[in-house]
């Protein structure tokens, strides 16, 4: 059959869309548009644009850099997340999660290691949704999600004290037990106008939801302090707190210009634990926040395109200075309360910040330092989940491990390592726990066939006598294997004439499996001992096939029912005797 050159190019894109699940809501969004959803879109982009003004100013101060590159990472990675993004409601941008590893980078490699981190991090983003991974992040136990979450939470506050009491220190020590040891030494020198206005601005901050949800407190805590130390500024001289522009000197107004960085085999091998981090934290709090918001709009997200679409935001705002983007929880739930419902409102409330970052920057220069740790403490508060982890001290044993754990290495080491260990650890004890709970059953002389089915009818089938039979309860992977073995070989003081090895509930079999089985088999040959495999699942019977097992010890020696097997090893049996 022959295609023409048009056929086969739109076979090709078909194949191709097909096989890339890239569909950007925005699109989807936009054939069915009209001037009433515009409006709603509009308005809550303007809320949410002002709602995210102080927290991208306070993210990009905490994680060590300016106020305008937290600006412009809010800008632009905010609206490529609306415009590639798969979910309609996300608001994307710097996130608190992301202050502990970005300072430590900086710390260790400088701003240029950040952008190649940043990047790198985009890559692997794009990646696992090229791949379709966008489910499997999901997966990725709770207990490690709370234990570093809390552990970010705290790490967070702990660097805003400095701030909020007005030590004054400047070389501050990264790791946490010697940072809490420097601040109990400096106690002694608290300031007092600068504690006032940390106090004030927290109680406007926690005060304002209670007056009214829809006021962003932190903007409002803003405002009001920022005016009054202004004034209190200029009328008494003893009134003395530092401010952004004091720390950070006059701010710039235009976007900065793209630059390029440095990408070697060297740099990569490097900050490759720090990509990998930030790729997998930009997934997990991506996809939680369109999770959330999925079950409060009853939409649909797109995994592995919100993947791709927090990837390209990822790899773009490196090139203008800006640090890791991810989707914001507490910006997408006030797009939604305001009526956002399609990406249209994300795109609008990065407009709003670039009008701000335009027009504002100057006035940005007089917020005291104090206000924004007081923002990040409550920040911190909430993201610390407190409630979550005292709950799950009612799990079991292994995944307070976990959690604790994770929450620890956070805490004292880095969120690279939590991360890692996190998930080692959580695999080891996954492992543990279906090891423990596949069992291996032998039975002699009798065999009921129904047993362990909902079949209310019983059919007991008669095992002649040197006929052996091992049923595996479970996945025969490596961690089954070695114990199927050992208690199949020491089940029976005789050796048997025939094994029956019952495979109806192995649902998988891996290489480690495949080479037990295949390790018993010729041991068992060599004893003049004739293997049956029983119930074998049709995708199980495929691997046997291509690993060759069939071949060693007979295609009719795999049989798909236990009868037809017992009936085989009856026969052999007695042949044998």
């Amino acid at each position: 059959m022959s295609l023409s050159p048009a056929t086969g190019t739109e076979l090709a894109g078909r194949a191709m869309r097909k096989a890339v699940d890239f569909h950007p809501k925005l699109f989807h969004a936009l054939r069915h548009y009209n001037a009433a959803r515009l409006k709603t879109d509009i308005i809550a982009g303007i809320v949410v644009g002002i709602v995210a003004l102080p927290l991208a100013i306070a993210f990009g101060i905490a994680s060590g850099v300016s106020p305008t590159i937290g600006l412009v990472t809010a800008i632009i990675g905010g609206f490529m997340v609306s415009f590639f993004g798969g979910n309609s409601v996300q608001i994307g941008g710097p996130t608190g999660a992301f202050i502990v590893i970005v300072y430590n980078i900086i710390a260790q490699f400088g701003l240029h290691g950040l952008a190649v981190a940043t990047f790198m991090a985009g890559v692997l983003l794009v990646l696992l949704g090229l791949f379709r991974l966008g489910t499997v992040i999901k997966f990725i136990p709770y207990p490690i999600v709370v234990g570093f979450t809390a552990g970010i939470a705290l790490t967070i506050f702990s660097t805003q004290v400095n701030d909020f009491l007005g030590l004054g220190l400047r070389d501050i020590p990264g790791q946490f037990i010697p940072k809490w040891g420097l601040y109990f030494q400096s106690l002694a020198n608290i300031s007092l106008p600068t504690l006032a206005t940390a106090l004030v601005s927290l109680f406007i901050i926690v005060l304002t939801p209670k007056i009214s949800k829809r006021l962003p407190g932190a903007l409002i805590a803003i405002i009001v302090v920022t005016a009054a130390s202004y004034f209190l500024a200029m009328a008494f001289d003893w009134y003395k707190v530092e401010t952004i522009g004091d720390r950070f000197g006059t701010m710039a107004t235009d976007i900065p210009t793209p630059h390029g960085f440095t990408l070697n085999m060297a740099t990569i091998n490097m900050l490759l634990p720090s990509a990998f981090t930030i790729a997998v934290l930009g997934a997990i709090e991506s996809l939680l926040s369109a999770t959330v918001a999925d079950g409060i709009t009853s939409s649909r997200t797109n995994s592995n395109t919100e993947l791709i679409g927090q990837g390209i935001a990822n790899i773009t705002v490196p090139f203008f200075g800006g640090i890791p983007v991810t989707g914001a929880i507490a910006r997408t739930m006030t797009n939604i309360t305001n009526g956002g419902r399609t990406p249209v409102a994300g795109i609008v409330h990065a407009l709003v910040l670039l009008l701000i970052f335009l027009f504002a920057m100057p006035l940005i220069n007089f917020v005291p330092m104090a206000t924004l740790a007081a923002v990040l403490m409550v920040v911190a508060y909430n993201m610390s989940g407190w409630r979550t982890v005292v709950s799950l001290f009612h799990a079991p044993k292994s995944d307070i491990s976990v959690l604790l754990a994770t929450f620890i290495l956070t805490v004292i080491f880095d969120l690279t390592i939590a991360i890692e260990m996190g998930l080692l650890l959580a695999i080891v004890l996954f492992l543990r726990r279906v090891t423990e709970n596949t069992e291996i059953k032998v039975y002699s002389e009798q065999l009921d066939v129904a047993e362990g089915t909902d079949l209310s009818q019983h059919e007991v089938l008669d095992v002649a006598k040197g006929v052996g039979v091992y049923e595996i309860d479970g996945p025969f992977f490596f961690g089954v294997a070695t114990k199927f073995d050992e208690l199949m070989r020491s089940a029976l003081a005789e050796k048997p004439l025939v094994r029956i090895i019952r495979m109806r509930k192995v649902s998988f079999i891996d290489a480690t499996g495949l080479h037990n089985l295949e390790v018993l088999i010729r041991s068992s040959q060599k004893e003049g001992i004739h293997i049956v495999l029983s119930g074998v699942k049709d995708n199980v019977r495929t691997v046997l096939e291509h690993a060759g097992i069939d071949k060693l010890i007979g295609a009719d020696h795999i049989c798909d029912h236990i009868t037809k097997a017992v009936k085989m090893a009856n026969i052999i049996a007695t042949a044998k005797k």
